[in-house]
This record gives structure tokens, C-alpha cells and sequence, in this order.
């Protein structure tokens, strides 16, 4: 399942399936069926268009950004910190070592400022090696130098470094918490990326408090065109797409009971 979901990306995701789409017209051309060559063509340059020079990728993405929001006021306790990897670039530390992250660090800055808001929690790191050779650290073991720069000691961390997909990090971190008798956990991940994270641990059982980070997105978008970032509204559009195309699925799997949760349990 998680090799067939890495290379159905690969061939989903908006800028691919333009290109594909664009390729197969071309070709359907060639061999002279110009109207099935026509009509994929006009696809591929509609995915292309809509993803380059509008704001469609923002507003989907901000649909799920606005789903939840951090509890307020905040809790006077918590037993546990939950954060989601996909943070480092683990691909550039075997290369280059250090600490480098990607544009979703705010989910560790995030992280770390819990950490010191409340001493006593401990810190589950949910991470193993996502990509499809496996053969590099995932943020579970790479978060353990951050968190020590920061004095925050090793026996305040509980790794979990067999994950590979959101799913994977919802039922090894439920395991976890249960060794170590853990309740009352806030779970820190992207903002976007929370309807998906609350949708799987709700259906194993597991009741978190989001807490939403690294917005992409003002709260404010509206659906219209814009032609001033093209590369920007490209990577959002993949984004969205990617998040809402696991929404979906997941709920079509049965792994979650809803395709967009709510922020409480009724």
C-alpha cells in the first residue's frame, strides 16, 4: 500500500498529471485521433492553468487550515506532545549532517515551545524514513540533536521511528502511549494536514488536542486568478491536492469514519 500510494502520486499530483496529460494528447495527435489528442491536451493545459494562475490550491488548502484551531485558552496541563515528522530533510543531513529542515519546521518550533510551557510532558516524535529507499533517518531519531540543543533531555523523548504514512503514525504512536500510560496529549502537525490526523486518531481510538501549525495561507483567500506567483500557487495547489486526496481515500479505505472532521467529537 505504501509503495502503489507513493507512485500514484507521482503520477496524481496537478504539475504531473498536466504534463501526462498534455504528453498522451500530443501522441493521440501523432497517430491522428486529434479529437481524444484535443481534448487531453485541453486537460493538461486546464490542470496547468488552474494550478499556475489562480488561487484554487490557497482556498482548498485554507478550508483546512481553518478546520481546527488551538484550544483556548490553553490547557493548564498536558501529560504528552505529540508531533508528526516530516519536518527534516533527512535526504541533505546524510549528506551534508547538521539539522536542516523543510518549510514545515514550525511543527519542532512549535514543539519546543510546548515543550518549555509545560516541563513535565513528555515528547512523542512520530517519524520513521518516508521515502522509498529507506535508507535514511526519519524525524524521530533526527529530531533527538534539535530538541538537545535546546536542553530538552533525551528522557523527556519518546521515539517512534517505524512510521512511513499518517496512518502509520496514528496507530504505532496509539501503542506508544499506551506503554507509557499517556493521556491528555496535544498533537502538532501543519495546519492543513490536521483534519487528516485528527480523522485517524479519532478512529483508532486515540483523543488528542490539535494544535495546528505552519499556516500556508492568510484565512483570508478567495477564489480568483493570480498571475504574480505562478511557481508559489503551483506548490500550494500540489498541497492541497495531496492532502484532500488522502482525506478521501482514507475514508474510502475505511481508516476514518468522516472525510472532514469537526473540530469536537459529537
Amino acid at each position: 500500500m505504501f509503495l502503489a500510494s507513493k507512485i500514484f502520486w507521482l503520477v496524481a499530483q496537478p504539475l504531473s498529471f498536466a504534463f501526462l496529460s498534455l504528453f498522451a494528447g500530443l501522441l493521440l495527435m501523432l497517430a491522428r485521433f486529434r479529437r481524444s489528442g484535443g481534448i487531453f491536451g485541453l486537460i493538461g493545459l486546464a490542470v496547468l492553468f488552474v494550478s499556475l494562475f489562480t488561487t484554487t490550491g490557497s482556498y482548498f488548502l485554507q478550508i483546512l487550515e481553518n478546520r481546527f484551531a488551538r484550544p483556548s485558552p490553553p490547557p493548564a496541563e498536558l501529560s504528552c506532545i505529540i508531533v508528526l515528522g516530516g519536518a527534516f530533510e533527512n535526504v541533505v543531513i546524510a549528506s551534508r549532517g547538521g539539522m536542516e529542515f523543510n518549510q514545515a519546521a514550525e511543527r519542532f518550533v512549535e514543539t519546543l515551545r510546548l515543550a518549555r510551557a509545560y516541563p513535565a510532558a513528555r515528547i512523542v516524535v512520530s517519524g520513521g524514513d518516508g521515502s522509498l529507499s529507506g535508507m535514511y533517518e526519519g524525524d524521530a531519531r533526527a529530531s533527538e540533536a534539535f530538541f538537545q540543543a535546546f536542553d530538552i533531555g533525551t528522557d523527556r523523548l519518546i521515539r517512534e521511528e517505524q512510521s512511513r504514512t499518517t496512518f502509520e503514525n496514528a496507530r504505532y504512536t496509539k501503542d506508544l502511549l499506551a506503554a507509557n500510560r499517556l493521556e491528555h496529549c496535544a498533537l502538532v502537525t501543519s495546519a492543513y494536514h490536521m483534519p487528516r490526523s485528527i480523522g485517524l486518531f479519532r478512529s483508532i481510538g486515540v483523543d488528542v488536542i490539535p494544535w495546528p501549525t505552519d499556516y500556508r495561507t492568510t484565512g483570508q483567500v478567495r477564489l480568483g486568478f493570480d498571475f504574480t506567483q505562478p511557481s508559489l500557487n503551483a506548490q500550494l495547489a500540489t498541497t492541497a491536492a495531496k492532502e484532500w486526496t488522502g482525506l478521501f481515500a482514507y475514508y474510502l479505505l475505511g481508516r476514518t469514519q468522516t472525510i472532514l472532521p469537526n473540530q469536537t467529537v459529537r
